[in-house]
């Protein structure tokens, strides 16, 4: 009966892991400020999740409990990257009308409480027409950087000025993506090719590049803006959104905001659709503090066997102990991925996982660098950890992330996408162990304190988070817009 008096969320993720994670963040540090949780998982996923890690990886309390909702996709859809964009025109189709059918089933329910918000993917945005159907305020969760989202928020500008679509296919080589765009405020600096990957098509109704300029301009119409940064570190990109957008709440990195307001009951509950090796953390003991490279392209990125190889060679002729996360669709090929000599020549040096808890790694006193896609997740997880990247942005916003990581913040160095082993051994050598290396991790950990600084009580992210809640409890709150880094104590 306690659990009816409530406030009560639904927590809607787009279905891919790199934005389910940090919504369960979300919906944990909801829970421990007194909210009833509602998460909503597609069908597929919840699925997938009972196969590869059992169903008590999602258990059920009394005040935390999952629903599923349909994608609209047959079974035998494996929802990879090349399925996005059947993903995001089904979505607001089938999904829509299967979270409409969900809603309505919680308020007919006498066992939870009324449903006060509704916080969802801000790339899941249909849910607002749900929301308004029915009264409830609803927040939008943007998982990519702010730096990443400016970009995004200005695809229709891009339209208006002729950037988008490209003329032709010899756009993609002959220097075009150089072009300097020198028009957005709080992205200085930036060329075509460091705005999210959408734009480099020739197809006006490419769905990808709609899908996401959809998203952002829905996002107008909702209550309030989530994004998982700090104050700090994107200041004038947060100062050019806020000129655009209703109360933008940053409450990142959310990592270290939950290891402050977490709960042990809710730990057990994980949302990582591949089952974790831990047996790397045992390895990783053995390991000299500092000694290890990090490899993971995240759960989406693919390369080809020809990509594969060159990595593969390249962190082989560095000499240097390395974790390589690969997974089991990883690599566009079903021929061998991996080469017996390969296997030889890094015995006792190298460890290949299929999947690893990697907030848990990038912990370990022995990763010296992590070689990383830049998602968002992980660039926040090394900076948590004060961590320096080897970048190899891939798609989407990642090539956002990889400009201010490596030209903003001091935080990487990139490799470039035509990538290569000599560049590939020369790089680690230089971050592991070179002059380089050593600045970029002293740069790496002032950014892990301002993190902390940040999400500690009286910090940035740690206000902001305490105003969401209020907001979305109906209290009284401070102006969000005007915290700012020099206000923190």
């Amino acid at each position: 009966m306690e659990s009816v008096k409530k406030p009560h969320a639904v927590c809607l993720p787009l279905p891919a892991q790199g934005h389910m994670n940090p919504m369960l963040k979300i919906a944990k540090l909801l829970h421990s400020q007194g909210f009833y949780v509602t998460f909503v998982l597609t069908e597929f996923n919840y699925q997938l999740l009972v196969k590869n890690r059992g169903a008590n990886s999602l258990k059920v309390f009394d005040d935390f409990r999952f629903e599923t909702i349909s994608d609209g996709l047959p079974p035998t859809n494996q929802r990879g990257i090349l399925d996005l964009p059947a993903l995001c025109l089904s979505m607001p189709v089938y999904s829509l009308l299967s979270f409409r059918e969900l809603i309505l089933k919680l308020k007919a329910s006498s066992d939870v409480p009324p449903i006060t918000c509704i916080v969802s993917d801000g790339v899941m945005s249909f849910t607002l027409e749900v929301a308004q159907e029915f009264g409830i305020p609803e927040m939008l969760f943007f998982t990519p950087s702010a730096c990443g989202m400016l970009g995004y928020l200005h695809f229709e500008e891009l339209i208006q000025r002729g950037y988008f679509p490209l003329k032709d296919e010899s756009c993609l080589s002959n220097g075009y993506l150089d072009t300097s765009i020198d028009w957005i405020p709080g992205l200085n600096g930036v060329r075509l090719k460091d705005l999210p990957t959408f734009i480099r098509t020739t197809d006006p109704n490419d769905t990808m590049f709609n899908y996401n300029l959809l998203s952002v301009n829905n996002a107008l119409k909702a209550k309030s803006i989530i994004l998982n940064t700090f104050e700090d570190l994107e200041k004038e990109v947060l100062d050019s959104i806020r000129t655009k957008f209703p109360p933008v709440y940053t409450i990142g990195p959310l990592w270290m905001l939950q290891q402050q307001l977490s709960e042990a009951k809710l730990d057990s509950i994980e949302l990582n659709l591949w089952k974790e090796d831990t047996r790397c953390l045992d390895w990783l003991d053995k390991r000299e503090r500092g000694s290890v490279v990090y490899v993971n392209y995240g759960s989406l990125v693919t390369l080809t066997p020809s990509q594969l190889s060159e990595f593969a060679w390249g962190l082989a002729n560095s000499k240097c102990p390395f974790l390589w996360v690969i997974r089991s669709n990883l690599v566009v090929s079903e021929a061998e991925i991996i080469s017996k000599d390969f296997m030889e020549e890094i015995s006792g040096r190298g460890l290949l996982s299929g999947w690893c808890p990697q907030e848990k790694v990038l912990q370990h006193p022995a990763i010296g660098c992590f070689l990383t896609h830049c998602g968002w997740n992980s660039i926040l997880e090394s900076i948590c950890e004060g961590v320096p990247m080897i970048c190899w942005p891939f798609f989407a916003e990642q090539q956002t992330n990889c400009f201010f990581s490596c030209g903003k913040w001091g935080l990487g160095v990139e490799i470039d996408s035509n990538v290569r082993r000599e560049k590939v051994e020369g790089l680690v050598r230089e971050l592991m162990g070179g002059e380089k290396g050593k600045e970029m991790k002293e740069t790496a950990m002032q950014w892990k304190k301002r993190a902390e600084k940040a999400t500690r009580s009286g910090g940035s992210s740690y206000v902001n988070f305490d105003n969401l809640v209020k907001q979305l409890k109906g209290k009284p709150i401070i102006e969000t817009n005007t915290i700012s880094p020099e206000n923190v104590t």
